[in-house]
């Protein structure tokens, strides 16, 4: 479903992403971990169409990326849904016309049609009656649960979550990773996040790819990861001040 092949990305001189290599299969949920700073959210962008590669491939579901024109790209989204890092809401709409914005712009349906879908979709992440509120008026765990229905709303194949926990409380947290697992199953989609929450990540991956120094260094499952032999990989599950990671 996804597949980034030897995929290289500067920024001036700066050097971000250094023969990336990874592929996703159908219905999998794959987590990227790694330092902030690291490209992890360079890797989503490729994903998504938003910045394009210097060297290298970005193949969703058997597409070459490279091959769409920008009009055929926008198309192209449609398959996707994303979760932002801040929920990234729009303050001057109300929660029903924050998620039946994208259903408004990408299809005919009537008002009425649309705040059906709205309602169930807010229902899937456990949030009923609140159509109507401001994002204002919303707890940080009640938007990211918003944003969540709004990148649930066209029925993605794939959803690309950035950094789903920051900002929230340990419980909240957990209540975000177990909506992403039963959205994962639930929904037959295939997910990629990226964070550096070892606790979501063992939670909610079938699979975990270490980002380092611009390369994917394993690619494992939780289990296999946190048994890796690799001291980079050991150092940064465990959060230890120790090791072949820099701590600058």
């Amino acid at each position: 479903m996804i597949e980034l092949r030897n995929v290289y990305k500067s920024f001036n001189s700066h050097h971000v992403l250094r023969g990336v290599n990874l592929k996703i299969e159908a219905g999998e949920g794959v987590v990227v971990i790694g330092g902030s700073g690291t490209g992890k959210s360079v890797i989503l962008k490729h994903v998504i169409g938003l910045i394009r590669p210097d060297k290298g491939e970005v193949i969703i579901d058997g597409q070459n990326l490279a091959d769409l024109s920008e009009g055929e790209l926008s198309h192209f989204r449609k398959r996707f849904g994303m979760l932002f890092q801040g929920a990234a809401l729009f303050d001057s709409l109300s929660v029903w016309e924050n998620i039946g914005f994208v259903l408004k712009e990408h299809s005919r349906l009537p008002k009425e049609a649309i705040m059906e879908i709205v309602k169930a979709k807010l229902a899937m992440v456990g949030l009923r009656g609140i159509e109507d509120k401001m994002p204002a008026d919303l707890s940080g765990g009640m938007k990211k649960r918003v944003g969540l229905a709004r990148a649930i709303a066209m029925n993605p194949k794939i959803i690309l979550y950035d950094e789903p926990t920051t900002g929230l409380d340990p419980i909240m947290s957990d209540v975000i990773n177990n909506l992403i697992a039963q959205m994962n199953q639930n929904l037959s989609v295939t997910s990629l996040t990226i964070t550096h929450d070892m606790k979501s990540a063992y939670k909610i991956a079938n699979k975990i790819a270490m980002l380092y120094h611009g390369e994917i260094l394993e690619v494992g499952t939780p289990t296999q990861i946190q048994n890796s032999k690799n001291p980079v990989i050991q150092q940064f599950i465990n959060g230890s001040s120790e090791g072949p990671i820099r701590v600058d």
